[in-house]
C-alpha cells in the first residue's frame, strides 16, 4: 500500500517529460533554430534537458505534495472537526466584513482572492464534515480539480512556451516577466493573433481526457489514507528531493555552451522565469568582469575632445532653432528595406524618403525591445545589465535629448498611439519633462482603426500633425519624439490601405502599413507652415527579431536611420559604423547647439568619433569595434567574434550579414574597451551622475 501512495507523482511526472521531449523536439526542427546540431549533442541537449525537467517537477509538485499530506479522515472526528470549520468560518468572516484586515493591507484584488480561497475551503470542509456519507465522492471532486489544474498548467506552459520560442528564438526572460504584468495587452495581442478558440478547445479536450485517465489510474489510493508515520517519511523524501532540485537547476543552468540554441533547448522555461523575475536588474558589479573604476572612466572618456562626464559643447556656427520631430518605427528591421536587400518592395516610401535624406547606413539598434530603443534615443548612453533605465524606479529627472531641447525653449512632447502606461513610458517620459500624447488623448470619432496596441498609425499621424499645427501657433519651436506601433503582432490595420489585408495578419503586412502611415504623414506635414523648417528624424527601434547563431547575432541588429529636412539636409549617406545612441548627439550638431552634455553618444561628424556599436540583450553586453564583436556576460565571462562580412551583391555599405567566428584569444584592448563602457554607464546611473 505505502509505495502506491506515489503513484499520482509518477503518472503526472512521466505525463510532464513527455510533454517536455515533445517541445524540445518542436525547437529543434522550428525554423528560427538555425543552428545545426551533431547526433552526441542532441544526445546531451535531451539528457541535460530531461534532468531539468525531472527537476522542476519535483519543485513543482510541493502543492501536491501539501494537498496529500492534509487528506485526513480523522480532523473531522469530534470536537476537531467542529473546531477548525468554526475558525474557517470565523476566517471567513474577518476577511469579509472587517476592512483593515491583512490582506486588504496588502491591496489589488488580493483580498478577494483570499476570501475565494477560504470560502470555497469552509464551504467542502462543512460538505465533508455533515455529510460524512458523501466525504468519498467530495474527496474525488477535490482531488480531480487538483489533477486538472496540474494538467492544464502543463499543458499551456508547454503551448505558452512555443509562441514564446515562436516569437522570440529563446526560453522565457524578462519579456515573458512583462507579459505577465501586462495582461491585457497581452491577452489581446493572442486574441487577435491567434486561433484562440480551436486552440483552447484542444488544450481543454486533452486536459480533460489525460486528467480522467490519470484520476482513474490513481484515485484508489484516496480510499486508504496513510498515516502519520507515513506521512512523515513521504514528506522526509520529497524535502530531500525537493534540496535535490534545487541545486540541480542551479547547476545546470551553468552549463553553456557555444551554440545559443542548443543552451535555449536544454534548459526549462520555469526556472528561467523565476530568475527573470527575481533579477529584473543586475549588478554589473556582480556578475561581469571589472577593471578599476578610474581606469574604467578614463578609457572610457578618453574618446571624447573633453575628456570628462560632464563636457562643454560648443558650435562654431549659430544655433537654428528648427522643429525637430523624431519617429522611432516598432521593429523595423533593415532587412525589410529595398537599400539593404529586401525583395518584397515593402517599405516604398522609405527607400524613397532615404535617397532623398541623410542616411546611416551602419547604425545598429543598442537591444531587442521596444524600451531599449527609447532609451538610446532619449538618454544616449550604451544598454545596461538587466532591464532598461525606462522600467526602473529610478528613472526620473534624468539628462535627456528632452532636456536639451527645453532648455532651448522647445516644447516637447511623446506620442504614441497605444496607451502609454505600457512598458512604463509614461513615467518615464512624464518624470523627465515630457507633455504626452497617448490613447487617451483621442476623441472617438479620431479613430478608424485600433488593436490592442493602440490606434492605427495614420490615426497617430492625424494626431500628431494635429498636435503640431497646435504647437507652431504658440510661436516656440517643438520637439516631438512619436512611436509607431502597427508594425507589431498580430499585425492588423484598416482594410484598403494596401495590398496585403489587415485580415492576412503578417509581419510583411504590418511592415507595408506603417510606411503607409508615414507616406501620409509626410504628405500631411508638406502642406503645413511649419514644414520647411522642420528637420525629421525616422529610425527604428529595434529589429524584428534576435535570435541567431550566436548570442548577439550583428544583422539582428542593424536598423534603418535618416534624418530629412527639404532645403537644409543634402541627400547622402554616412557608412561609419556607430550606434542609436550616436543619433541625437548628430542632431544637435546639425542645429549647431551648444550646450552641456552628459551624452555618451558622439556626434559622428567630429573629428573625434571613434566608429562602434553598443548591442545587448538583458545580459550579453556587445562592443562592436576594429572588425570585432566583444561581448561580456554574467558569470564573469568574456567572448570575442572576429566579424567577416559575408558575400553578397550589395553595395559594401548595405551588406547585413557577418560571419561571427569565435577568437580563441580575445584582444585584450578591445575586451577593457567593453568592460569600460558598461561597468562606467552602470557606475553612473547607480551614483546618480547622469541626471539633469
Amino acid at each position: 500500500m505505502f509505495p502506491s501512495k506515489i503513484k499520482p507523482f509518477l503518472y503526472l511526472g512521466i505525463f510532464y517529460l513527455i510533454i517536455s521531449l515533445i517541445v524540445r523536439v518542436v525547437f529543434f526542427f522550428h525554423p528560427i533554430t538555425t543552428a545545426s546540431f551533431g547526433f552526441f549533442e542532441v544526445i546531451k541537449v535531451l539528457s541535460i534537458g530531461l534532468l531539468n525537467d525531472i527537476f522542476v517537477f519535483t519543485l513543482a509538485s510541493t502543492i501536491l505534495a501539501i494537498y496529500f499530506l492534509f487528506l485526513s479522515n480523522s480532523k473531522y472526528k469530534k470536537p476537531y472537526g467542529y473546531i477548525i470549520f468554526g475558525t474557517l468560518v470565523l476566517f471567513f468572516l474577518y476577511i469579509l466584513l472587517i476592512p483593515s484586515n491583512i490582506f486588504n493591507q496588502y491591496g489589488g484584488s488580493i483580498s478577494e482572492v483570499a476570501l475565494t480561497f477560504v470560502g470555497i475551503k469552509t464551504l467542502f470542509f462543512g460538505l465533508m464534515l455533515f455529510i460524512p456519507s458523501k466525504r468519498i465522492k467530495i474527496r474525488n471532486v477535490l482531488y480531480f480539480i487538483t489533477l486538472l489544474l496540474y494538467v492544464l498548467l502543463i499543458i499551456f506552459n508547454a503551448v505558452s512556451e512555443y509562441f514564446f520560442y515562436n516569437e522570440f528564438g529563446v526560453r522565457y526572460n524578462f519579456i515573458a516577466v512583462d507579459y505577465l504584468i501586462y495582461t491585457n495587452e497581452v491577452i489581446g495581442n493572442i486574441m487577435e493573433s491567434y486561433p484562440v478558440v480551436p486552440l483552447f478547445s484542444a488544450i481543454l479536450i486533452i486536459t480533460l481526457a489525460v486528467t480522467w485517465f490519470i484520476y482513474k489510474k490513481t484515485k484508489d489510493e484516496l480510499l486508504e489514507l496513510p498515516n502519520f508515520k507515513q506521512k512523515m517519511i513521504l514528506v522526509g523524501t520529497f524535502v530531500v528531493m525537493a534540496g535535490i532540485s534545487i541545486f540541480g537547476i542551479s547547476s545546470l543552468m551553468q552549463i553553456r555552451s557555444d551554440n545559443v540554441f542548443a543552451d535555449e533547448i536544454e534548459d526549462n522555461g520555469l526556472p528561467k522565469f523565476y530568475w527573470a523575475f527575481t533579477h529584473n536588474e543586475l549588478d554589473y558589479f556582480q556578475f561581469y568582469p571589472q577593471i578599476g573604476q578610474q581606469e574604467a572612466e578614463k578609457n572610457f572618456l578618453s574618446q571624447y575632445a573633453e575628456p570628462s562626464l560632464t563636457r562643454n559643447v560648443v558650435a562654431e556656427q549659430p544655433e537654428l532653432k528648427k522643429n525637430v520631430v523624431l519617429i522611432s518605427i516598432e521593429s523595423l528591421s533593415a532587412d525589410f528595406m529595398e537599400h539593404y536587400g529586401g525583395t518584397l518592395k515593402i517599405t516604398p516610401f522609405l527607400d524613397s524618403l532615404a535617397d532623398r535624406s541623410m542616411m546611416f547606413t551602419n547604425l545598429y539598434a543598442t537591444g531587442n525591445r521596444t524600451v531599449r530603443g527609447l532609451e538610446a534615443l532619449t538618454l544616449c548612453i550604451p544598454p545596461t545589465a538587466g532591464e532598461s533605465v525606462i522600467k526602473r524606479d529610478d528613472n526620473k529627472n534624468k539628462f535627456t535629448t528632452g532636456s536639451v531641447f527645453k532648455s532651448k525653449g522647445y516644447d516637447v512632447k511623446f506620442l504614441y498611439g497605444g496607451y502609454s502606461y505600457f512598458d512604463n513610458m509614461q513615467d518615464f517620459f512624464a518624470g523627465n519633462g515630457y507633455g504626452i500624447v497617448d490613447r487617451n488623448n483621442f476623441k472617438p470619432e479620431e479613430i478608424t482603426f485600433a488593436n490592442v496596441w493602440g490606434v492605427a498609425d495614420e490615426d497617430m499621424a492625424k494626431k500628431a500633425i494635429q498636435t503640431m499645427n497646435a504647437e507652431a501657433k504658440s510661436g516656440k519651436p517643438f520637439f516631438n519624439h512619436w512611436m509607431t506601433v502597427s508594425n507589431h503582432r498580430p499585425f492588423t490595420y484598416p482594410e484598403g490601405r494596401i495590398d496585403i489585408p489587415g485580415t492576412a495578419k503578417s509581419r510583411d503586412g504590418g511592415v507595408k502599413y506603417t510606411d503607409y502611415s508615414l507616406r501620409m504623414f509626410f504628405e500631411m506635414a508638406k502642406k503645413q507652415d511649419w514644414y520647411k523648417n522642420t528637420v525629421f528624424v525616422i529610425i527604428a527601434d529595434h529589429c524584428a527579431s534576435s535570435a541567431g547563431k550566436t548570442e548577439l547575432p550583428m544583422d539582428k541588429y542593424r536598423i534603418p536611420a535618416m534624418i530629412f529636412s527639404e532645403g537644409f539636409i543634402q541627400p547622402q549617406k554616412f557608412d561609419k559604423l556607430m550606434s542609436q545612441i550616436d543619433i541625437m548627439p548628430t542632431v544637435f550638431g546639425l542645429l549647431n547647439f551648444s550646450y552641456q552634455s552628459k551624452f555618451l553618444g558622439q556626434d559622428v561628424f567630429k573629428k573625434e568619433f571613434q566608429p562602434k556599436a553598443y548591442i545587448a540583450t538583458y545580459q550579453d553586453l556587445g562592443l562592436v569595434k576594429d572588425g570585432r564583436l566583444t561581448i561580456i556576460s554574467p558569470v564573469k565571462k568574456v567572448k570575442q567574434y572576429s566579424l567577416q562580412l559575408e558575400s553578397s551583391s550589395l553595395a559594401p555599405e548595405f551588406k547585413l550579414y557577418y560571419d561571427e567566428k569565435l577568437l580563441k584569444d580575445p584582444e585584450q584592448k578591445l575586451v577593457n574597451d567593453a568592460a569600460s563602457a558598461y561597468q562606467s554607464t552602470s557606475f553612473w546611473l547607480k551614483e546618480k551622475k547622469l541626471n539633469r
